[in-house]
């Protein structure tokens, strides 16, 4: 990919933005003070133009930026991942929750969520998230505060909860891909990363034979399984697999030991995170009497995907890829 064009000013230090943003809001009081004329067509055709250059994300209009982010902060591996994919890892000034290592990049990290003092201090230009309670005023900072900063902020879309979001398909995860691009002023990236990973899941051929699949993230009392509308689902589809949970109107769902038991799955996803990792999920899947007799895990019929393969992203397509070929190799397609 060609070197993106840089700006050669640095953004204004929180204090400079946050007196830029009130010397503004005068501005316009005293601009509210005059007669305003009647608006005409123009002006109301420029208005259009500017609504309908704002990106919607989680039911918060952003407007894209003009020239590529210089300083980004990026709070979960898969806003990380996407950062790098879109050609900005130089831009990334630190991270935050990352859930396993983060190749492309050399950032610090943040020890648990940085607070809006913390986040400033950085002096970011735009801030990128894997989840919307990044932004609670708690955290980093409600996002119209951030805005009037100066800051430009972007949740995954798989990850509104403060909206209604439809199961997730690949043209809304592809067209986030394009949308976050845009976003951080890099559009044409974000519009050939999406063409890449849509090129890419075209070329992987799915398993044939509808094989049933659980996909179990986490949980010891119960397992914490991929549900029916969200990246779990669309990777296991995808792969040609049928997911044992896909009834569960929800991106993910616990489920007891002995529905697992009864659901007899022909293969087990296992997630592996430093926390939680895959071995401890084989050895309790066959140390509990329920789970202990399954054909799959007998046979040891397991997948293993890192942790942020498990949430939609850049890695959805890769996780595709990695399902299909070792559930080939395991004689399921």
């Amino acid at each position: 990919m060609p070197a993106l064009p840089r700006r050669s000013t640095r953004r204004p230090t929180a204090a400079r933005a946050a007196s830029a943003a009130a010397a503004l809001v005068g501005l316009s009081l005293l601009a509210g003070c005059a007669a305003q004329p009647a608006a005409t067509p123009s002006a109301s055709a420029s208005g259009s133009a500017a609504a309908a250059a704002t990106i919607d994300d989680c039911g918060v209009a952003v407007a894209p930026m003009a020239q590529p982010a210089e300083r980004i902060v990026a709070v979960k591996s898969t806003a990380a991942e996407l950062v790098v994919a879109l050609g900005l890892g130089d831009a990334l000034v630190s991270t935050a929750f990352l859930d396993g290592p983060l190749e492309g990049a050399d950032a610090p990290t943040i020890e648990g969520m940085p607070s809006r003092e913390a986040l400033l201090a950085l002096e970011p230009d735009a801030v990128v998230a894997g989840w919307e309670s990044a932004f609670a005023p708690e955290a980093a900072g409600d996002r119209a505060t951030l805005a009037e900063l100066g800051v430009t902020t972007w949740v995954s879309p798989a990850a509104c909860r403060s909206v209604d979001v439809a199961p997730l398909d690949w043209d809304a995860l592809l067209g986030e891909l394009a949308d976050a691009g845009a976003v951080l002023g890099v559009p044409e990236a974000g519009e050939a990363l999406a063409a890449e990973q849509r090129a890419a899941l075209e070329a992987i051929e799915p398993l044939d034979g509808g094989a049933s699949a659980l996909w179990y993230s986490s949980g010891e009392d119960a397992p914490y399984v991929g549900g029916g509308t969200g990246a779990p689902q669309l990777v296991l589809e995808s792969a040609g697999l049928t997911n044992v949970a896909a009834d569960v109107d929800e991106a993910w769902t616990t489920m007891s030991w002995e529905a697992l038991a009864a659901s007899d799955p022909d293969v087990i996803v296992l997630v592996d995170a430093a926390w939680h990792t895959a071995a401890s999920k084989v050895e309790r899947l066959r140390a509990n009497p329920a789970t202990a007799q399954l054909e799959a895990v007998r046979e040891e019929r397991f997948v293993v995907v890192p942790f942020p393969m498990a949430e939609a992203g850049v890695g959805s397509v890769a996780a595709v890829d990695a399902v299909v070929d070792a559930a080939r190799e395991m004689g399921l397609g």
